[in-house]
């Protein structure tokens, strides 16, 4: 109806030589004042230098549309443009939905177009911690989400295991080795060293696969301990995925970066175009000359790369891939680092456009009305995984989800252990529950939806239910476009209300033959809704669930 109604306002105003640039449509708060509503004819007031309301009738009578679709179409207010849709368009409605079932919602917006997503691109040094888990939803979401409206998508991990990060690794191991051969006083870095009781447990598979082999610290004893080190840390992330049901396509290993000469050409390449020079006995990038308010270092003067430069070279590589769409996600704490890496693939000549980045806020864990430490009794870190035991994939999924990530997100443990209507993922998957619940007793009755049965939509409840759920689509396609998945979970949150309301309000297994076939299929429509918007955002939509649990 959206776009019906777009096309057939823009046609009215062309015919009133009115711009439409800022129509839009929205659904007013309270029913009475119809179905849809615009307030163009305020917007182009000033403009026009006419009334509002004189605008609108002016609209009005170049309105051409379907009686059979649209009942009336009212000036209220100051200006308002109220919208009234008929009941044979909304049983319409249903029956679309129910014949589009787990493929409702879906669209055609990127047919034949690519994106490579990449997400989560932890640094192989430890398990995943709750600090991560932001970044991980949102890239999966985003990666359905565009898969829903027709892209083929591609989920890259960019694997970072060079720099000293990993040489601090393997140091800790080795440490962490000696003692377990006994040396209880061999010196381990507190300052730069990894803590985590993960580093003892790579340190005594050592011992078990290898004994005393290693005992002497050499170079090549170091480089065996940070292999085992990177494939122990990256084996824990990669488990952690797989809970969540989550599987890149795509492994992009750093080191690849300096094997393949990749780091050397691109400091060439820069040079070349006179926008790399040395000074000061370092490499710099001249990113004044990009827009930028300073020059960045990207070779130090000790021969050693910056971040910045990896980072380039790889962003390159990706937008000479093909893809449409090459979108990044980030904690906001990289907002520099992202201008660099664009200024710096639109000097290697890439096409800088391509790149979308997603930038979130960190997030903050709140337990009984104060900040909660994410620690064990132990003093070790909880990780992801203990945060899913605790409270099951589906809240942990949601949480993350539910708030834009342009917000700082605060993570109530105290609502995320909640098992009643008042945790979000709780309400949303007990209105699915119910509706399977109601076909349950349905069929224990000996009843039995017959498809073809007209669906009559004439109750305020029935009409705000269908209304809604019509609206899925747009809402799958807005998400997609600005990568913004809460607003998935904001919308659910409505439908799962507004069926809350039918269900209460409208009676349907006690009603007669033809109302309740009615209402049956109004209520698989709801379930359509609920399953498919879950779906998305990859939480589970259980058949049976009791108040006072999860699923």
């Amino acid at each position: 109806m959206y776009d019906y109604l777009e096309h057939l306002f823009i046609e009215a105003l062309k015919s009133c030589d009115i711009d439409a640039r800022d129509l839009a449509f929205e659904v007013p708060k309270n029913p009475e004042h119809g179905d849809a509503s615009t307030n163009i004819a305020m917007i182009k007031a000033r403009e026009l230098k006419k009334s509002p309301r004189v605008i609108a009738q002016q609209i009005i009578d170049a309105l051409r549309f379907d009686p059979e679709l649209i009942a009336s179409v009212e000036i209220a207010g100051a200006g308002f443009l109220n919208i009234r849709y008929t009941s044979a368009y909304l049983s319409r409605r249903v029956e679309c939905i129910l014949g589009e079932g787990s493929g409702y919602g879906q669209n055609d917006v990127g047919s034949g177009k690519s994106a490579n997503v990449e997400y989560v691109s932890a640094n192989p040094t430890g398990p995943l911690h709750p600090g991560h888990g932001r970044n991980i939803m949102l890239g999966e979401a985003i990666s359905t989400l565009l898969q829903w409206s027709g892209y083929t998508v591609t989920r890259e991990y960019y694997f970072n295991n060079g720099g000293n990060q990993m040489n601090n690794l393997a140091r800790s191991i080795y440490a962490r080795y000696r003692q377990a051969l006994g040396e209880e006083s061999y010196p381990f870095d507190e300052e730069n060293g990894y803590k985590g009781a993960y580093i003892a447990l790579i340190a005594e598979d050592l011992v078990r696969e290898v004994g005393e082999a290693l005992r002497d610290e050499t170079p090549e004893n170091l480089a065996v301990c940070k292999k085992k080190g990177e494939e122990w840390c990256f084996a824990s992330i990669k488990r952690t995925l797989e809970t969540l049901g989550i599987r890149h396509d795509v492994f992009f290993n750093e080191n690849t970066l300096y094997e393949d000469g990749e780091i050397e050409r691109t400091i060439a390449k820069l040079k070349d175009r006179g926008l790399a020079y040395d000074s000061d006995g370092a490499t710099w990038i001249a990113t004044s000359r990009l827009g930028l308010e300073n020059d960045r270092v990207i070779v130090k003067s000790s021969g050693e790369p910056t971040y910045r430069l990896p980072d380039m070279a790889y962003h390159k590589i990706k937008v000479d891939r093909g893809d449409e769409l090459v979108i990044d996600i980030f904690g906001a704490d990289h907002i520099s680092t992202v201008q660099e890496v664009i200024a710096g693939v639109r000097a290697l000549g890439g096409d800088s456009s391509k790149i979308k980045v997603v930038l979130h806020q960190m997030v903050s864990f709140l337990k009984d009305g104060q900040p909660y430490k994410l620690s064990k009794r132990n003093g070790e870190q909880i990780t992801l995984d203990d945060l899913i035991e605790e409270l099951g994939a589906d809240v942990v999924r949601y949480f993350f989800l539910m708030r834009s990530a342009d917000t700082q997100l605060v993570f109530d443990m105290n609502l995320a252990m909640e098992h009643s209507d008042k945790n979000p993922v709780f309400y949303l998957q007990y209105a699915h529950a119910r509706v399977c619940s109601l076909f349950q007793n349905a069929t224990s009755q000996g009843v039995s939806v017959d498809e073809s049965a007209e669906c009559v939509v004439e109750h305020a409840t029935e009409r705000e239910l269908v209304k809604i759920c019509d609206k899925f689509p747009l809402v799958i396609r807005r998400a997609a476009q600005s990568m913004e998945p809460h607003l998935v979970a904001d919308y659910l949150r409505d439908v799962a209300a507004s069926f809350h309301a039918f269900y209460h309000e409208c009676r349907i297994l006690g009603e007669s033959e033809a109302v309740r076939n009615s209402r049956l299929r109004l209520a698989t429509m709801a379930r359509i809704v609920l399953h498919n918007g879950l779906t998305v955002l990859g939480v589970s939509t259980p058949e049976k669930m009791q108040r006072g649990e999860t699923a």
